[in-house]
């Protein structure tokens, strides 16, 4: 089930969980957690419910002979590695086995048969937020969750339990014991809730159906303008996909009385790349720097370490994403290019006009969305990865002789306004507008704000019942 869905949206699960929510005591709103979380994530595949329980399971008993032994470092640790060993193995299994045993095959010409798991939705997501938990009461940063309920409540809470933002059990542990939901943070969290559907039905949709269009073709016959009017479709599809989805989440959370942590930040303004992934999926980048960049070392111990570990780090980003080859590219691409602002490049990009730091990093990125998307899901052959990520970007620079076509000069007039709303929409520039009208326009200028709300909601609720294209990308990491 996915947020942009009428059946999520009107045909029983959220008008029926909201209003079950509001009208139980507060004692029981996290068993009417527990129960939606449960159903909505076993909506489309029941039995990989399972893996959630077990996960869940698994960290909840860890959890609590951690704390009831606080001062036996020996069982803690294997408590500790229990929880992770059996987390990161139920996410192997999965997610990878099937693309180890590819590998293996053809490289050595083994024929071992592939067992070809279905991947349970979300399942990078919850097994990095359950396991998160148990880490941190290892380190004693938080306390233990006694109620198997509560903390069951924190790993389905279904705003964000296959998509994120990542919430980590520090970020909302007092609001899962005692939380107020007001009038003004149920407003909020509506508000919320349609800007980031207006962002997914009405612009990621749109946008993505010119690369969806694009991709299907073979790269050696792009136009210049072509691929770039591809590539460049893609890289706001995805922006606007995966924060509309978070915006969702969040605006979902306030209406249950929960405050989750932002998880986009304006990231096609950065002007490095490393300033870019401080605003991208900032969930999942503070994740890896607590639980993997800094038990490594970090910057502690000296500048080959850093680079080693940075390196690692990106690497193991783009594992994450997906069992490809092109994900490990893509992790290591970005692990390589903040290196060099590391060693050298940032100091150039600081002292250079901000235009060019702005474009380099764009370029940079575009370029990154290339290996992530533009190239056959599941590839295991090396030099098919790089062939088809080239011949894409050869394409962007007239390798196939062919500048722009019939098909690049349709494309921008039948998506040009698309664009235009992409660029506006993915910098601040409606923020501070929205802020500026706030403070000086009259106040019943204010009165239309719910007036476009629920435009962009009836506009949102048009186009899902009569379109078929509604994909969440990032419902297959």
């Amino acid at each position: 089930m996915v947020f942009s869905s009428l059946t999520f949206l009107f045909f029983v699960f959220l008008p029926a969980t909201m209003i079950i929510y509001y009208l139980v005591p507060k004692k029981l709103k996290n068993v009417v957690i527990l129960i939606s979380g449960l159903i909505f994530y076993a909506w489309g595949e029941p039995i990989y419910v399972l893996a959630m329980i077990l996960s869940t399971f698994i960290d909840y008993t860890a959890g609590r002979i951690i704390a009831k032994y606080d001062d036996n470092p020996k069982i803690r640790r294997i408590c500790l590695i229990v929880s992770i060993v059996m987390n990161l193995g139920l996410l192997g299994t999965f997610k990878y086995l099937g693309f180890i045993i590819d590998s293996f095959n053809m490289w050595f010409g083994w024929t071992i048969p592939n067992p070809n798991l279905p991947l349970p939705i979300g399942i990078s997501f919850f097994t990095f937020q359950s396991m998160s938990y148990t880490i941190d009461l290892y380190r004693r940063n938080i306390k233990v969750q006694k109620s198997a309920v509560n903390f069951m409540a924190f790993v389905t809470l279904f705003p964000q339990i296959v998509a994120g933002p990542i919430v980590r059990y520090e970020d909302v542990q007092n609001e899962l014991d005692d939380r107020t939901i007001s009038e003004k943070l149920v407003s909020d969290g509506i508000c919320r809730f349609i800007t980031g559907l207006g962002k997914k039905v009405l612009i990621a949709n749109n946008i993505g159906a010119l690369w969806t269009q694009i991709k299907a073709m073979e790269y050696s016959t792009l136009s210049a303008g072509t691929a770039w009017l591809g590539i460049l479709a893609f890289t706001f599809q995805i922006y606007f996909d995966f924060s509309g989805y978070s915006d969702m989440a969040i605006g979902l959370g306030k209406m249950m009385g929960f405050n989750f942590p932002e998880n986009f930040d304006y990231p096609y303004l950065s002007k490095s790349v490393s300033e870019f992934w401080r605003r991208w999926h900032i969930t999942l980048g503070a994740w890896f720097k607590s639980y993997v960049y800094i038990p490594l070392g970090g910057n502690r111990k000296g500048a080959a370490r850093t680079i080693i570990n940075l390196l690692i780090v990106w690497t193991i980003t783009g594992i994450w994403h997906g069992a490809s080859w092109n994900f490990m590219l893509w992790g290591a691409y970005f692990g390589v290019l903040i290196v060099l602002e590391r060693l050298f490049l940032g100091k150039i990009l600081a002292k250079i006009p901000a235009f060019f730091s702005w474009l380099y990093t764009f370029i940079m990125v575009v370029f990154g969305w290339i290996m992530f998307d533009g190239v056959t899901p599941g590839t295991t052959d090396f030099g098919e990865m790089f062939s088809q990520v080239f011949a894409y970007i050869g394409a962007m620079f007239g390798a196939n002789g062919v500048a722009i076509d019939n098909l690049a000069i349709n494309s921008f007039v039948n998506y040009g306004i698309m664009f235009a709303v992409c660029i506006i929409g993915s910098t601040d520039l409606i923020k501070r507008l929205s802020l500026k009208i706030k403070e000086k326009a009259p106040s019943w200028v204010l009165y239309g704000y719910p007036v476009v709300q629920g435009g962009v909601m009836l506009a949102s609720v048009a186009f899902i019942a009569t379109s078929s294209y509604n994909p969440f990308l990032y419902f297959n990491f």
